[in-house]
């Protein structure tokens, strides 16, 4: 992804195969939590403050990002 693709709120996924919520976006960084962390308390990523860390993904960091597919309805 680039730096232009990122929403604050936006899921997006890495090579890692984690799920990344946005929850900054600085001139050159992303910053996100990640919601693999606490998959069974969707309490720990409201925010800010948050209750788990939040990572800064670099220019570098950015380019092996891929957008979360969008959930599919329920039936």
């Amino acid at each position: 992804m680039n730096h232009a693709d990122f929403r604050l709120g936006g899921e997006f996924t890495t090579g890692s195969g984690k799920t990344w919520r946005c929850t900054d976006i600085g001139q050159r960084v992303i910053v996100a939590v990640c919601l693999d962390d606490h998959p069974d308390d969707a309490s720990w990523y409201n925010g800010p403050p948050y209750a788990v860390v939040e990572y800064v993904f670099d220019e570098y960091d950015q380019e092996d990002c891929i957008p979360a597919p969008a959930n599919p309805p329920h039936s």
